[in-house]
């Protein structure tokens, strides 16, 4: 008989919750007559590849911890989201499972609508590689015309590093460059996307000293938080922002990012947005 549904075996109660959640049918086995819906534990081991008596007794909660490929190959059979995969690591292991980085090629509408509410206060939405994957008009009207570049160029590092553009618009350049390489570093790793990373690491490496010197140093800093920023706009001049980054709720792959300036500024960036909607 199945071991009693305690706090100890909270994995074995998920485990048997999501599978009976799965079409046997769709998933090529004999619908039949079931005496409970959902899969068989013996149809689940047959997925994951492993022991129908040793997913057994992980349902009943004996046999120890499993191993994280183990889990890995439960949440396969199982066909979990990311964050059920994570919630199943958390009940077997005590932790969630290390990163695995999804290249992401845009947002969903719903972001999309987040950033235009928000004007005028330019946001911009990044990938854990720094790739800008979304902004609204005050952005373009302040930080840049995403836009006018293709997507391989969308990046905060690319334009750091290698837009005359962005060292004229720093009032301390080298602070700013050394901040977002460590945030850049931080968020990186814990995306799992290190191999990701490496070309274009070897790409600023090759054509900014700059760059090739601060990655050396090994420097972090926190990617999420809050600071000021000032920058000198080649229109209104300068500009204090209060910064802002937060994560995306449901995209462990995005960030948020919102520079909102004082109210007197925000009425001339607002001017200034307009000013460029209505220019041929």
């Amino acid at each position: 008989m199945d071991a009693p549904a305690t706090h100890e075996n909270q994995l074995g109660t998920y485990l048997k919750n999501r599978r009976a959640k799965l079409d046997p049918a769709a998933l090529g086995f004999p619908a039949g007559r079931r005496r409970t819906p959902g899969l068989r534990r013996e149809e689940v081991a047959q997925r994951a590849n492993i022991s129908p008596t040793w997913y057994t007794w992980l349902e009943q909660g004996r046999g120890g911890a499993p191993s994280a490929d183990v889990l890995d190959r439960i949440a396969h059979a199982l066909m979990l989201t990311e964050v059920e995969r994570e919630h199943l690591f958390l009940l077997g292991l005590g932790r969630p499972p290390e990163a695995r980085y999804h290249k992401n090629e845009g947002i969903t509408p719903r972001l999309q609508r987040v950033l235009d509410a928000l004007n005028p206060t330019p946001a911009i939405i990044r990938t854990a590689t720094w790739y800008v994957v979304g902004w609204n008009r005050a952005a373009t009207a302040m930080i840049m015309d995403y836009d006018a570049l293709p997507p391989e160029e969308r990046n905060i590092l690319r334009h750091i590093f290698l837009d005359p553009r962005a060292r004229a618009s720093q009032y301390d350049w080298e602070s700013v460059a050394r901040f977002v390489m460590g945030a850049f570093r931080v968020e990186a790793a814990r995306a799992g996307a290190a191999a990701e990373i490496e070309p274009l690491v070897e790409e600023l490496s090759r054509l900014s000293p700059e760059f090739r010197a601060m990655w050396r140093d090994n420097d972090v800093q926190g990617p999420h938080g809050e600071r000021v920023k000032n920058i000198r706009h080649p229109i209104l001049g300068n500009i204090e922002f209060e910064y802002s980054a937060f994560a995306v709720d449901g995209r462990q792959d995005l960030s948020m990012i919102v520079y909102n300036p004082t109210p007197e500024d925000a009425e001339r960036v607002a001017a200034l947005m307009d000013a460029k909607a209505s220019s041929p």
